[in-house]
């Protein structure tokens, strides 16, 4: 009982809150903080980043069950990171459902992010997945986009709702005309395609101005 979930918050372009993204903390009682940077490899090489996912999952629904009670938390959408593992369980949906039912949430409160490797793994197995979980209401974003493969072919395939641009483009977008120009292009790809965009590590007012200025409308800083 030493992990705890920290929620990052997500804001449109008028400040408002929209949601947050949980974001998993191991607090040892002896080392202290211990960086995700750290553990999650660790998780994912031992196989134990499957019940680790499932304990965030059941605390991030219990989360979106408390919100749901209070009206001015009611319409908050939590994403959720799912590891590509953890993902590809052969019974994930199942587990899901169950969740769902449990706690009686808005399925459509729940957001799962998927990393790029993670689609890759096997895209028709991650296709037939999403597929079942959209039915359900659940709705998908494509974590760290431009950094991965960024095969475009599976953005037409995939039931996606959101496409969210890595920090790692946002961070310099004043200074470096090759991210800007980068950001603008994911920004025109996802709106073609009809999904929600939305910028991580948006900091400074620079960045939130050419983010709007270009349509992009939902933010996530640190």
């Amino acid at each position: 009982k030493q992990f705890q979930l920290y929620y990052q918050v997500q804001v449109n372009s008028d400040g408002k809150l929209i949601g947050a993204e949980a974001l998993l903390r191991w607090i040892h009682p002896e080392r202290g903080f211990i960086s995700p940077a750290e553990f999650i490899p660790l998780a994912e090489e031992t196989g134990l980043i499957v019940p680790i996912g499932i304990w965030v999952l059941e605390t991030a629904c219990q989360q979106i069950r408390a919100w749901e009670a209070r009206p001015e938390t009611a319409h908050l959408v939590l994403a959720v990171n799912v590891s590509a593992k953890q993902f590809h369980q052969a019974d994930f949906v199942p587990v899901i459902r169950a969740m769902l039912i449990e706690t009686g949430i808005d399925p459509s409160h729940l957001k799962l992010e998927l990393t790029e490797s993670a689609v890759l793994d096997n895209v028709d197995d991650t296709t037939a997945k999403m597929q079942e979980l959209k039915t359900l209401g659940i709705g998908f974003s494509m974590d760290d986009f431009g950094t991965g493969y960024s095969s475009l072919a599976y953005l037409q395939r995939l039931p996606l709702n959101q496409l969210k641009i890595d920090q790692s483009f946002v961070r310099d977008l004043s200074d470096d005309e090759n991210d800007a120009t980068i950001v603008r292009a994911i920004i025109s790809l996802g709106i073609n395609l009809g999904l929600n965009v939305i910028a991580e590590g948006v900091e400074t007012e620079a960045q939130r101005k050419f983010l709007i200025s270009h349509n992009c409308l939902s933010f996530q800083g640190y």
